[in-house]
């Protein structure tokens, strides 16, 4: 297997600090972290080429997701996206300015608006949802089909223990 650059700052701990026993969850976690940067980069620049940004393709999914019509309150918005709605306001202004959303009144509040998929917006985020998709496969590819499963559900574990 070759070394790669976690493994050697694992050894430069090893030589300068041989009382810490176990460098293990330093090279799980170093590990989680290089992966999530280098596909993160990959995701960026793929919604990039279709004219957003992370920030904007999670707010056009969020919708997408959210089923016909495909709407949702900013505060929605924000609680799932864990923003302030000072931020989720500026996301939506940019979306609109894009006509990718639109800003309906709510039904049930008129005091209250809710964004929505403009068809643009839908077919957009259509697409990003398939291309970026094809990016992390084409990253899983490298793996075996049942290791990628077990990474998985390993994740899926990791991820529930550290957010208790």
């Amino acid at each position: 297997m070759t070394k790669d650059a976690v493994d050697v700052i694992i050894d430069q701990w090893r030589d300068e600090r041989p009382d810490l026993d176990d460098l293990l969850p330093m090279e799980v976690f170093g590990r989680v972290y290089r992966v999530a940067a280098a596909i993160g980069d990959r995701m960026e620049r793929t919604y990039q080429r279709l004219g957003i940004g992370r920030g904007e393709f999670d707010v056009l999914a969020t919708l997408r997701r959210a089923g016909e019509p495909f709407n949702l309150s900013p505060k929605q918005l924000s609680d799932t996206l864990m923003l302030t709605t000072g931020g989720m306001t500026g996301r939506l202004d940019k979306l609109e300015t894009a006509g990718l959303i639109t800003r309906t009144p709510d039904p049930g509040d008129r005091r209250s608006l809710r964004a929505q998929l403009t068809p643009a917006g839908r077919e957009l985020i259509d697409e990003a949802v398939a291309a970026g998709l094809a990016v992390q496969r084409e990253a899983l590819s490298r793996l075996d089909p049942a290791d990628a499963r077990r990474l998985g559900d390993l994740l899926r574990e990791l991820a529930a223990a550290v957010a208790r």
